[in-house]
Parts: C-alpha cells; sequence; structure tokens
C-alpha cells in the first residue's frame, strides 16, 4: 500500500512539474476560483464531469464512490449517475484502462488523480489546482499530434482533449465554470476533511483567543496584590 501511494505521489508531481517547466517556457497559471470546493452544487457537477470523462483512463484508487456522501449526494444518486462498471458504491475509484494500453496509446500510463490537485510546482509557480484550471483551458489544435491536440500549459501532452466537445458547444465563460467545477472536485478530492479542518481551526483560534484574554485577567487578578 505505501509503495502504490508513493507510485502516485510521484507520478503527481511529475505532472506538476512538467507543467512547471512548460509554464517557464512563457505561459502564466491562472489562479483557480478556490472559494469553488466549499460549493456543493459545483462539487456535485465535478464529480460528474470527473465520472463521465476522467474516470475512463485516470483512476482514483484511494477514494471511494460512497464518500461522495459528504458533497450531498446520496448512495442512490451515486449509484445511478457514476457508477458505469458495475462497481458497488462502496469499491473505490478504480479504472478498466491496463498499464500496457495506457503507455502504448498516450505514451505513460495516465496517473491516478487522487491527489494530483495537491501536487505544487516545483518552481512556484502556484498549486496543482492552478496548473490543471490551466492546462484544461489551454487546448489547441494541433494536427501534427497523433490525438490532433496541443496544449500551452503542457506542449506535447499525450493525453487528448477529452473535453473539447463541452468547449465547442459552450462560452468561454462557461466552459471556465465547466473547468472550475471539475478542479474543485478534483481539490477536495484529494483531501476531502478540508472544509472541516479549516472550519475547526477557525473555532480553535476564537477560542484560543478567548482563553487568552482570560489567562491575561487572571494573571493580572493574582499578581495585583504582590510587591
Amino acid at each position: 500500500m505505501m509503495k502504490k501511494i508513493l507510485l502516485m505521489l510521484a507520478a503527481a508531481l511529475a505532472v506538476a512539474a512538467g507543467g512547471a517547466r512548460a509554464a517557464g517556457g512563457g505561459i502564466a497559471w491562472d489562479k483557480f476560483p478556490v472559494e469553488r470546493v466549499t460549493d456543493l452544487a459545483a462539487l456535485q457537477n465535478g464529480a460528474k464531469l470527473f465520472a463521465n470523462y476522467c474516470l475512463n483512463c485516470h483512476g482514483a484508487e484511494f477514494m471511494r464512490f460512497n464518500r461522495l456522501r459528504d458533497i450531498g449526494l446520496t448512495e442512490e444518486q451515486i449509484a445511478a449517475n457514476l457508477v458505469f462498471t458495475g462497481a458497488k458504491v462502496g469499491d473505490t475509484m478504480k479504472v478498466a484502462l491496463s498499464a500496457q494500453d495506457g503507455k502504448a496509446w498516450f505514451g505513460a500510463q495516465p496517473p491516478d488523480l487522487t491527489v494530483i490537485a495537491r501536487s505544487r510546482s516545483a518552481v512556484g509557480m502556484g498549486t496543482g489546482a492552478d496548473y490543471i484550471y490551466t492546462f484544461l483551458r489551454t487546448y489547441h489544435r494541433d494536427d501534427t499530434k497523433a490525438t490532433g491536440w496541443n496544449n500551452a500549459a503542457f506542449p506535447n501532452v499525450g493525453m487528448p482533449h477529452v473535453l473539447w466537445e463541452l468547449q465547442a458547444t459552450q462560452s468561454q465563460t462557461q466552459y471556465n465554470d465547466t473547468v472550475a467545477d471539475l478542479v474543485a472536485y478534483l481539490q477536495w478530492m484529494s483531501e476531502p476533511v478540508q472544509t472541516d479542518r479549516v472550519r475547526l481551526g477557525v473555532w480553535v483560534l476564537l477560542f484560543l483567543g478567548v482563553f487568552t484574554v482570560i489567562a491575561w485577567r487572571l494573571n493580572a487578578a493574582f499578581w495585583k496584590d504582590v510587591k
């Protein structure tokens, strides 16, 4: 299990580092709208996009389908709308594509996406979420490539433009929102408890602030008669 986690992290960092090198060549990463990570509607739409467009080639082997209850979906909704491979709702999000086929079709095995949004640029260009948000919005036609597509954020990438139909039928603003929802889901999936952690952190800081005031007043009261 530990070996699998390390390999997955290595793949995620390799993707981010590749994007960082590409960005270093002239393209700036756009800022992912982080507020969407707390928007349940955005997360639910992102989960649908992930299941329909990403899960064919990329797995998320450390995320179970039923964890999506945390973003407001019922097990019935998950089973009816997001599970297409005969898997059970309690199963992890594995992909049927073999490593051999992935390498043959794309030049490398598509990486697991469980923590891809948590990876960061090796040169300080931004977060993994910023990179993915930029990457999915900078595909362009290139007939010299086997897939017919190239990418400004990651030139010569082997991954085809899986969202091309959406980009072709949506306005630029709508497509930006679509990509933002997908990236929000990837960000949430990388750490499902992050919103709870942030909320708990706020309460802890408030408690510490109140406790500090009380301790300061008690200290003053204790030493007031000491000369």
